[in-house]
């Protein structure tokens, strides 16, 4: 039975990606192409929220078929609309000649360009994970809302992450049956069998900071920048004075300078520069929970919690963390408290960090709460779509 060529449309390769990709070139259902349009990212680049060069050093292009369409933005990159512009995309997608496009992510005038070309034509698709989270009302709320209705018309259904997208999609436009589930994932394996392997790089993390064995950790891992509200989490953390009790943040970012001036004298805070992913599941590892504290605007998901999740971690979250509802359950495998709140997140902490066994128990419910989040289960949703089209 031929397979249905599904041209895929994505800004950039991206760790959280790739091994999905890998596994839908396998289908026996679908024939994927990547369209990569910012044709500038297939090299070293400078991020300015982390204020650092990256380049991961897993490998983000192995195993399918993709190509990079010339992006000729004066200014490239995904910050802005005009940021991707890719004038050959339509062209190169049609002379592949694909059955069905599938878009990550709208705002950019190549990807909404591609949406309008092909509706009518092929079946277009849309994935994105936006969420409700951070609206606050007003005129321009609803001058947003008639703009995004009118750019999800252009798609004839969507792949949604979790409940906040899906409610999400719902408000713009979209009816349920046009609606399919797809988690957000992470590779599972990697993050769960690289701890596996080698215990001892965990264990010389905590020595070199001073942390004992029987100390518990909680673990920040991101970008110290306002919308994941790293300084509630400090603050927060400082005013327990818990016993035996560590914080660790992993990262870098413009409050840096600010989060090290209030903890200066605490020789329970530690910091930890940028790791690349290769070592992430090993510094999950030397925590007993993992904390994000976000408040937003933006926080569509919080991958991380995928990521501490699968290293078997108890998580604290704030309800301003677009996967809260889905991944955490209160008392059972990490808390959610109310963002931006320094009494919320202070109990929070103080609950879960009230022992190493309760957060080990908590841990082993995570571990098996995030086997459902799997690339197999978006693989497998997007293969179930692609049948109808064949039925029809």
């Amino acid at each position: 039975m031929k397979k249905i060529k599904l041209a895929i449309v994505s800004s950039h390769p991206i760790q959280y990606n790739a091994p999905m990709f890998r596994l839908l070139a396998k289908s026996s259902v679908v024939e994927p192409r990547i369209f990569y349009t910012w044709s500038q990212s297939n090299q070293t680049l400078f991020d300015k929220d982390f204020g650092r060069e990256i380049k991961w050093d897993i490998p983000l292009l192995d195993g399918y078929d993709y190509e990079f369409t010339e992006n000729i933005s004066a200014n490239p990159g995904p910050g802005s609309y005009k940021g991707i512009d890719c004038p050959g995309l339509n062209k190169s997608i049609k002379k592949w000649g694909a059955d069905a496009l599938l878009v990550f992510g709208w705002n950019y005038k190549a990807h909404l360009g591609a949406m309008r070309h092909f509706k009518g034509k092929i079946p277009v698709y849309f994935r994105g994970d936006s969420t409700l989270l951070d609206e606050t009302g007003g005129w321009k709320q609803q001058l947003r809302r008639l703009v995004l209705k009118w750019v999800y018309h252009y798609a004839d259904g969507a792949f949604y992450v979790g409940q906040n997208n899906k409610q999400y999609f719902l408000k713009h436009g979209f009816k349920e049956h046009q609606l399919t589930f797809a988690p957000h994932a992470i590779d599972i394996e990697r993050f769960s069998t690289a701890v596996n392997e080698d215990k001892n790089i965990a264990e010389n993390f905590r020595k070199d900071m001073g942390i004992q064995a029987d100390d518990q950790v909680m673990l920040f891992v991101g970008k110290f920048e306002p919308k994941k509200n790293p300084l509630l989490l400090l603050d927060a953390f400082i005013s327990l004075s818990l016993k035996n009790c560590h914080l660790v943040f992993t990262g870098n970012g413009q409050l840096e300078a600010e989060m090290k001036e209030r903890s200066k004298g605490n020789s329970n805070i530690h910091f930890m520069p940028f790791q690349n992913q290769s070592m992430m599941p090993h510094v999950y590892q030397m925590a007993d929970v993992v904390a994000l504290p976000s408040q937003g605007p933006g926080e569509t998901w919080g991958l991380v919690v995928n990521e501490a999740m699968a290293c078997s971690k108890a998580v604290l979250v704030s309800n301003k963390t677009g996967c809260a509802v889905d991944l955490v359950k209160n008392g059972d495998n990490g808390y959610i408290f109310g963002s931006g709140s320094y009494e919320s997140c202070k109990n929070a902490i103080n609950n879960i960090m009230a022992g190493k066994q309760q957060t080990l128990e908590m841990g082993k419910k995570s571990f098996e709460i995030i086997q459902a989040w799997s690339f197999q289960e978006i693989v497998a949703a997007i293969e179930n779509k692609m049948k109808e089209l064949k039925l029809n």
